[in-house]
């Protein structure tokens, strides 16, 4: 795992001090190296995080005669075999390393180089012969991307993290009202715009390709859904050994490796997979809270004791003030899942005893495992029993007006069940996955902002324009592997991670059980209101049978209870500074801080996505002021 940066000036040369200052920005991805190319034209930089071929995979790296030069972040689960391949047809392999299979396959396949690659990554490779730049990006999105246009005497700029950008001379930090207003609407940044205006995020599953005449923008890949004859039993065997090769796959590694483990499903199949196939006992990590109700220790050490791994586990208390500066510091964008803290810590934990660690992220996607696909197909059978007329009139009123009851359980909750139900599937789902809605977000918005930006809602139609031929099971998976994925899931785990100098590896993302998830039909993967039915039989021998059937927690925290508590002066201070009038108006912030502070409503949510906005643009105003010696804002694009 590493960190890429790189830049082009077709008109002067480009400057070894500005390439290494942006290299220094991602020093924490790779802490170990730290490597560099120049000619007339082109500028790659790399800090490198070792993991295979510890003595010989530096980068940048070239082909035979230096005309391809490379730059990568992440692993090749299946260069062996490419490898192997290449020597039979005469390439010259110097080393071991998955880095050195790239520029060699990509002179036999050039920009299809990607579509053979079984892997996590992005990478850049510098083509002087043709003086173009190709860059690609992993199928599902696991390593990020950035790049940039135009900025002085630089043509175009990429990186791993929008940090490394801002080293560019002349950088305008300058803060996207869509971006914003998506950000409040989802909780992160939606892929393909960054928060600053004219940065973007290369889309998972595409290429780039950058020369003098411009950029050539081509997805190879994306999730495909086609019901297949697949039956339950056939199913079950594919998944299992797709599952079992993918976690081979991902335990190549010359330095100490490990698991995360949540007590979950997930997880705990991925320890079940691995001690299976481990010479010797896995290292496994697990984080707790002093909140019963949010603590998955118990089932975690329940796992660990099964499988007899070497268990280790840290409980957080419920000052998590130390990980807000590095919450900031890191996600580089504003960034509302609050289950990042937790993985930070777990991160931090982990990376005391192991360089790699494997997680279960990507099943719920896949395998249709989140409790809203198995709700969003009840709806979406009852639109069908329901007359238009009646779903818009009467049971859009019922949901409007059914109290909402925050502090309820959730059976005695059926508001979303009515205001959903009274909708179409993509304003369903919208409203299921956001943070504010439409209506919540025209009385948030600050008057400036309102104006300027387009509705985060519209994404999701369009997302769900492309889709409407599919079932309502896939309707939804595909939209959430093209945005939740890839905006919020993945960028949690890479930064977080990342942040500790820590490689995460996500069996369950194997692109192949990716494509079979897709064949499989809806009734396999949820059966009633039970999701990732068939994944769930499938691990059965690796995941005892009470976890199986036990309710999914998720990696949540008990926010709700801080926002009352230890983030009361914190939020007070960052979230209500003037300053926040330029991207909401503080009145109804207000607003909502009085009735969480009630006890009657929950609004941690959208209080904590309000604080890290305001935590985010203090940074950058605090950074703009460092660099300049007087506080200047952080600018709307108008």
């Amino acid at each position: 795992m590493c960190g890429i940066a790189g830049y082009l000036s077709f008109e002067a040369p480009p400057q070894r001090g500005l390439l290494e200052a942006m290299a220094d920005r991602l020093a924490h991805r790779g802490p170990d190296d730290a490597g560099y190319f120049q000619d007339a034209h082109a500028a790659l930089a790399h800090r490198r995080l070792s993991i295979i071929d510890l003595s010989g995979g530096g980068q940048p790296m070239g082909n035979e005669d230096g005309s391809l030069q490379v730059v990568f972040n992440g692993e090749i689960y299946n260069y062996l075999e490419h490898r192997q391949e290449l020597i039979r047809r005469g390439h010259r392999l110097e080393t071991q390393s998955d880095t050195e299979v790239l520029v060699h396959l990509y002179e036999e396949m050039g920009e299809r180089l990607p579509e053979h690659l079984n892997g996590m990554f992005a990478f850049g490779i510098w083509d002087s012969r043709r003086q173009e730049l190709f860059l690609a990006r992993d199928r599902l999105g696991k390593k990020p991307l950035y790049y940039t246009g135009p900025a002085g005497s630089i043509d175009f700029a990429f990186a791993s993290e929008l940090k490394a950008l801002t080293a560019l001379p002349g950088f305008r930090n300058t803060a996207s009202p869509e971006s914003v207003a998506g950000f409040l609407g989802f909780g992160y940044v939606p892929e393909p715009q960054s928060i600053f205006a004219g940065v973007w995020k290369l889309p998972p599953g595409s290429t780039l390709v950058v020369s003098r005449s411009g950029i050539r923008l081509r997805r190879y890949w994306r999730p495909r859904f086609e019901d297949s004859a697949v039956s339950f039993g056939e199913g079950v065997e594919e998944i299992r050994a797709l599952a079992a090769d993918a976690v081979k796959r991902r335990m190549i590694s010359d330095v100490p490796l490990g698991a995360f483990l949540s007590g979950g499903v997930d997880s705990s199949a991925v320890v079940g997979l691995m001690a299976g196939l481990a010479p010797e006992r896995v290292k496994t990590f697990s984080i707790g809270f002093l909140s019963k109700g949010y603590d998955e220790l118990p089932y975690a050490r329940q796992v660990a004791h099964r499988w007899r791994t070497e268990h280790h586990e840290q409980v957080i208390t419920p000052r998590i003030e130390e990980m807000l500066d590095k919450l900031v510091e890191h996600f580089d964008e504003p960034f509302a899942d609050s289950s990042a803290i937790p993985m930070l810590y777990l991160a931090r934990m982990t990376r005391q005893h192991v360089t790699v660690a494997l997680c279960g992220d990507g099943a719920d996607e896949i395998f249709g495992g989140y409790r809203l696909y198995a709700y969003g197909m009840v709806e979406s059978r009852l639109r069908e029993m329901l007359p238009d007329s009646f779903r818009r009139s009467v049971v859009r009123a019922a949901g409007e007006y059914y109290p909402k009851f925050d502090y309820l359980p959730r059976v005695f909750r059926a508001r979303s069940l009515l205001r959903n139900v009274s909708r179409q599937m993509a304003e369903a789902h919208f409203l299921s996955r956001s943070i504010f809605t439409s209506s919540e977000l025209a009385r948030l918005l600050s008057p400036a902002l309102r104006e300027t930006a387009r509705e985060p809602e519209e994404s999701m139609h369009r997302q769900f324009d492309q889709v409407t031929h599919l079932p309502p099971l896939q309707q939804m998976q595909a939209v959430d592997l093209e945005t939740y994925l890839p905006g919020d899931i993945l960028v949690k785990a890479d930064r977080a991670t990342m942040a500790y100098s820590l490689e995460s590896r996500s069996p369950f993302l194997d692109y192949r059980l990716a494509e079979l998830g897709g064949r499989l039909p809806a009734k396999l993967k949820v059966r009633r209101l039970t999701g990732k039915y068939i994944f769930k039989k499938a691990m059965a021998p690796h995941v005892s049978s009470d976890l199986l059937r036990r309710a999914k927690m998720g990696f949540s925290v008990p926010m709700a209870q801080w926002m009352r508590g230890s983030l009361k002066p914190i939020f007070d201070s960052v979230a209500m500074r003037p300053e926040m009038e330029e991207y909401v108006q503080l009145h109804e912030v207000q607003k909502l801080w009085r009735e969480h502070q009630s006890g009657l409503s929950d609004h941690s949510r959208k209080l904590w996505a309000l604080l890290m906005l305001a935590a985010w643009d203090g940074r950058w105003r605090k950074s703009n002021r460092t660099r300049t010696g007087s506080a200047r804002p952080v600018p709307l694009l108008r």
